[in-house]
Order: C-alpha cells, then sequence, then structure tokens
C-alpha cells in the first residue's frame, strides 16, 4: 500500500529536504506541501492524506492547532516534526504518536514511515490517540524553554532567562540580557503558551517578564513606561495597563 503523504513545514529548505528524502520510499506518494496551519488543514480536507508529516512550531497556527482543527474521526497517521521540548518529547511516547527530533536522518525517517504504515486504516485509533495527546499537551505546565533555529541548527533558550519579548513582523525578538534571538511565532501564540503569572503582555506587540520589572511610571491617556532591571524601557498599551497594574498590585 502507498502512502498518500502531506509535507507542513514553514521553512522551505525543511520541506524541501523531506521531499528529498521521500523521494526514495516506495511506499510514500506525496499529494502535497504547506507552509502553514490553515492551509495544512484545508490540504487534509481536500486530499485525506494517509500520512501527514507535520511540523510542530508554525506562527498562528502550529502542529497541535492543525489537530485540534481538524478533529472528527476521519483522522491521517501524524508524523511530528520538531525541535520541541522534552514535556512534548513525552507526551508522544505516552500515547504512542511517532515524531521527528530535528535533525533526523534518513534511516529514522524510514522507521517512521513503516510505523505508520501499520496504523493506517485504524481512522478511530488514530484519531483517539492524537486528542489524547492534544488534551494532554493543554494541561501542561507553562513553556519551559523556546526552540530558536538558526544557520542551520536549533538551540534553546530557557524562558526564565527572557527579559521581554517584541514582535518584528512576522518574528518575535527574545530579548536576554545583551543578546537578541529571533524566533518566527506570533505574540498570541507565544502568548498562550506562557505562564502569565511571570509574562504579561503589556502591547500588543509586547510582553514582558515580571520579575524583570523595576520600575513602573505613569504616562498619558492611562498608559506606563515600564522600567526593567537592565534600563530597557517599554510603554504599556492603554488596554493592557489595568492588567498589569493587578498584577503588580501588592
Amino acid at each position: 500500500m502507498r502512502l498518500r503523504t502531506l509535507i507542513v513545514d514553514d521553512e522551505p529548505l525543511a520541506r524541501r529536504r523531506l521531499r528529498t528524502l521521500l523521494r526514495d520510499e516506495p511506499r510514500v506518494d506525496v499529494v502535497g506541501e504547506c507552509e502553514d496551519g490553515p492551509s495544512a488543514v484545508a490540504a487534509c480536507q481536500e486530499h485525506s492524506p494517509d500520512l501527514v508529516l507535520l511540523d510542530v512550531q508554525m506562527p498562528g497556527m502550529s502542529g497541535f492547532d492543525v489537530i485540534r482543527k481538524l478533529g472528527g474521526r476521519r483522522s491521517p497517521v501524524v508524523i511530528f516534526v520538531t525541535a520541541y521540548d522534552q514535556y512534548a518529547l513525552q507526551a508522544f511516547e505516552a500515547h504512542a504518536i511517532d515524531y521527528l527530533l530535528k535533525p533526523f536522518d534518513r534511516r529514522r525517517l524510514r522507521q517512521a514511515i513503516e510505523r505508520a504504515a501499520r496504523l493506517v486504516g485504524g481512522h478511530e485509533d488514530v484519531a483517539r490517540r492524537l486528542q489524547a495527546l492534544v488534551s494532554a499537551l493543554d494541561a501542561r505546565p507553562g513553556l519551559a524553554r523556546i526552540a530558536v533555529k538558526a544557520r542551520g541548527r536549533v538551540y534553546f533558550v530557557r524562558v526564565e532567562e527572557v527579559d521581554w519579548i517584541e514582535a518584528q513582523g512576522h518574528y518575535l525578538a527574545l530579548h536576554v540580557g545583551s543578546d537578541t534571538h529571533l524566533v518566527r511565532e506570533t505574540i498570541g501564540g507565544i502568548e498562550e503558551r506562557l505562564d502569565p503569572a511571570r509574562f504579561v503582555r503589556v502591547h500588543r506587540s509586547a510582553i514582558v517578564n515580571l520579575d524583570r520589572v523595576k520600575e513602573l511610571r505613569p504616562s498619558f491617556h492611562g498608559e506606563y513606561v515600564i522600567e526593567l532591571r537592565d534600563g530597557t524601557r517599554v510603554t504599556t498599551g492603554r488596554v493592557y495597563s489595568a492588567r498589569l497594574q493587578r498584577l503588580l498590585r501588592p
């Protein structure tokens, strides 16, 4: 049986590498490629693939969000492609969901495909496993690490080390002391994954670590200027000021 396969990854180089590796897999027919979550949902509904190679970390709609959106009983077998934290990897294993940890090689990909081939056809069981997985991840503690992709490698930044986060177009700048790391993510998406007792959205384009706040100064029209311990100043948006006041109240 040949597996009708969909590739989903926001990085063109990652999609091209997967496509190249899959050319030598006799069981696989690639029926499409997607660069984001919404197009992945649409492609699954249109093509009904047997197998989806699904990147976890995508801006706007993550791989887990794609699974939530699909729902239902007619679920493809999913192999998550990830540079995710250990909690998520443990969840994959606990629910018998396969994953490819970046960077992976041809041998590991072939193992995952062979395992997927044995699962195709058991749609109800696959759907049950996937929904159990996302339920477990929804109940997970706040995000512990953020994966940063740069120059062909992936490294991790611990969230407690982040002073503040700034939206810059399609990217976020993680300000960590004197260093700045860029990640392809939306500010709303990362806000949902951070511990709200530690990180607070203070502007449509800024999140601050409350542990780094030194001083809060009234500004104009109900806004505030936040001074961090390193001297950085971040101005709040008016609609976010009340929430910040409540969190900082003794």
